[in-house]
């Protein structure tokens, strides 16, 4: 399973270079398998940087979710034993989001596609594929 963090799954929406072929070819193949997923908190951040005007949807932050799940895409829902384990990261930056996105990906298994240095270089144990490749 291949999960996306926040700013992949905004780059994969607008077709943005900053997403990297590998990362594409990787997507694609995922998707084909039904294993491309996120982290229900994406929705959250999402509709929080429409409701700030940080980014422009063009539709509403639920019927953006909608056309998403519709299209495919997996969403993992947060539960207790995640939020423990979001908590639990050691040595991982204090971004509450970051923190269950990678929780998410650990439970699954998955390989998280990200841009974000800090989870790049964590030692733990999350997969990451670099969201540039």
């Amino acid at each position: 399973m291949i999960v996306l963090d926040t700013h992949v799954l905004l780059w994969l929406d607008r077709e943005d270079p900053a997403l990297g072929p590998s990362s594409r070819e990787t997507i694609r193949t995922a998707w084909g398998k039904g294993e491309l997923a996120v982290c229900a908190i994406s929705f959250w951040e999402v509709a929080m940087l429409a409701a700030r005007g940080r980014i422009e949807l063009h539709q509403s932050a639920e019927s953006w979710r909608g056309d998403w799940l519709r299209a495919g895409l997996v969403e993992i829902a947060l539960d207790g034993a995640l939020a423990v384990t979001a908590a639990e990261l050691a040595a991982f930056h204090a971004d509450p989001a970051d923190r269950f996105i990678a929780a998410t990906a650990m439970a699954r298994a998955a390989t998280l596609i990200t841009a974000d240095q800090a989870m790049l270089r964590w030692p733990g144990p999350l997969r990451c594929h670099p969201a540039g490749t």
